[in-house]
């Protein structure tokens, strides 16, 4: 497996690749790597010849009062994954290689990054546009692969890429979750035993719900209303918990099956989860 740290040595590696025949695959991470991030790997390598996996903590998709100092780490421990599953390459900017001293130009996504997440967190999705943009542009991908449980963070991505001509074809894999149903997330690791517990409350939810739809029920208020009701009873507040069509993320008072989503934001305790399920 090949280890890159400089953009200009990557982008070359991969564009080289492309001239060989080889169908390339991108996988965004920001490491600490779990079983739900190796999915996205094994996702990308049905799709694609070669697959390069990037892990970077983007810095500018955190606000001054969240938690990018203390974002968990484990290089080497991710780089010996990555090669496991059989990744060709690894990308491993630093933040000045990424993001040149003086950089101020900006990729903003404005209609589907304001609510939800992107309304308890402003600048999260500037970050998360300008730094994709630029693993698109350095690592030249026929394919991207980015998991469900960020469902806004996807459709924003998508949006992206629609709008700006990336030929990139963008998948969405799905959630992957402990056998107690809890969504794989790598700040999981800040939940303590009594909150992790209680957090299952989220995907039980959610999975009361998704029983609902199959069983006939269509009104997303009644829907809303039970989730927050499960979900307040172990002490997690939503944020928010809204049905909404799966691709423009616009709520939805009526449910139609194949096409809506319910997004779930929950806080106990200053912990944050997020969750989702598509209907």
């Amino acid at each position: 497996m090949e280890r890159f740290t400089a953009a200009a040595d990557l982008h070359t590696w991969s564009v080289g690749q492309k001239q060989a025949g080889m169908k390339i695959g991108l996988v965004p991470t920001m490491g600490y790597l779990h079983e739900g991030h190796l999915s996205l790997i094994r996702e990308a390598r049905r799709h694609c010849d070669k697959v390069i996996v990037s892990i970077f903590v983007n810095p500018t998709q955190f606000a001054p009062n969240e938690d990018y100092d203390a974002y968990p780490h484990k290089e080497a421990e991710d780089i010996a994954l990555c090669e496991a599953e059989g990744a060709a390459a690894v990308f491993l900017p630093t933040p000045e290689e990424m993001y040149p001293t003086g950089a101020s130009t900006w990729v903003e996504e404005v209609t589907l990054a304001k609510g939800y997440c992107g309304a308890q967190r402003p600048i999260h999705f500037r970050g998360v546009c300008t730094v994709v943009a630029k693993l698109f542009n350095i690592a030249a991908p026929d394919v991207a692969v980015f998991g469900q449980k960020d469902f806004q963070q996807v459709a924003v991505i998508r949006r992206m890429v629609r709008d700006l001509n990336f030929p990139v074809r963008i998948i969405r894999a799905p959630i992957i979750r402990d056998e107690d149903g809890l969504a794989k997330s790598s700040r999981n690791t800040y939940l303590s035993p009594d909150a992790r517990k209680s957090a299952l409350c989220l995907s039980r939810a959610l999975a009361a719900a998704g029983e609902a739809v199959a069983n006939g029920e269509r009104n997303a208020a009644v829907i809303e209303s039970a989730i927050r009701e499960t979900t307040t009873a172990e002490g997690w507040l939503p944020d928010y918990v809204n049905v909404v069509d799966s691709e423009t993320l616009m709520p939805l008072e009526t449910i139609c099956p194949g096409a809506s989503a319910i997004l779930l934001a929950c806080r106990k305790n200053g912990l944050r989860l997020i969750d989702n399920i598509l209907l």
